[in-house]
């Protein structure tokens, strides 16, 4: 197998450590192994350094460490994680909450529409602190191995990391589902409007976090799209893209048919909306594990 160049992760670490392999797909790097000068190797997996602040070190004879980063780089990771985890469980709970008041017809519609829309909200907020955990991921080491994170930034592109791509994709998803929120305030739409205001925005967030769980997927499987269930952070994928999934086909389903002014089949709407919301509320309660180690619980 070829070696691939470490340029793409924009990782400051020792000089005197050698590469000796990097993985990824395309133009992203998703994982880097370096020899280091005591016959030891140290391993980075760039969805475990952004979500756990962690590098792995094997050594000579044998055996694997986990580093931890710095304490306030760890402070700063899982402040970010716990608020992304939470404003997704939170907006996962009141669009299930939305499809079930839709299903059994309780409430006015303006009601409805009022969950879905603050459900929105928590859902786009977590889209975004998705985004600046990928922005300020720690990407200096020193030589112990151990992580740090550069100065906060609020923004900051990084094309080669598939994690950034992924968590950015998903926000655009969260924007566009906005819109389709908005919009559905609005009063008597014409079928044309209603498909161009609502439905489109839906269905271009439907895909977009489709896109971002593919991109997620192929950041922990190193470019391909694997089974890794011993890790926790292959779960929180792995539910979320079932629960985009599902909301794929309700979007589908919502396309209001000119001919008859209704759409498609509203019970896979009002179902599959509240299914793919609870694999989000799943995802979110898992991600809440997904953190790193803090020094009060070593």
């Amino acid at each position: 197998m070829p070696v691939r160049s470490e340029e793409g992760a924009a990782i400051r670490r020792p000089g005197r450590w050698v590469l000796e392999r990097a993985d990824g797909i395309g133009g992203f790097t998703t994982g880097l192994r370096w020899e280091r000068h005591d016959g030891t190797s140290a391993q980075w997996e760039s969805r475990t350094a952004r979500r756990r602040g962690r590098i792995q070190v094997h050594g000579a004879e044998g055996g694997t460490s986990a580093v931890e980063a710095e304490p306030t780089t760890v402070r700063r990771l899982r402040r970010l994680n716990v608020v992304a985890a939470v404003s997704f469980v939170l907006g996962g709970s009141l669009f299930a909450l939305g499809a079930y008041l839709a299903q059994a017809g309780i409430g006015a519609a303006r009601t409805v529409d009022d969950v879905y829309l603050v459900g929105g909200v928590f859902f786009s907020l977590g889209g975004y602190v998705s985004v600046l955990q990928a922005t300020n991921a720690p990407t200096e080491i020193d030589e112990h191995g151990t992580l740090r994170s550069a100065r906060w930034r609020w923004w900051r592109s990084r094309p080669h990391d598939l994690g950034w791509a992924s968590a950015v994709v998903l926000f655009a998803g969260t924007l566009a589902f906005g819109v389709s929120l908005v919009a559905a305030f609005a009063e008597d739409l014409t079928v044309r409007q209603t498909n161009t205001w609502m439905w489109l925005p839906d269905m271009a967030g439907c895909v977009c976090f489709l896109a971002s769980g593919h991109l997620a997927q192929l950041e922990i499987g190193h470019g391909h799209v694997r089974v890794r269930s011993a890790e926790l952070g292959w779960w929180v994928v792995a539910v979320n893209q079932v629960g985009s999934i599902l909301f794929f086909f309700a979007g589908l389903a919502a396309y209001t048919r000119p001919a008859t002014e209704a759409v498609l089949y509203l019970g896979l709407v009002n179902w599959g909306t509240f299914a793919g919301a609870a694999g989000f509320v799943i995802g979110g309660f898992l991600q809440i594990f997904e953190r790193p180690v803090a020094p009060s619980d070593r």
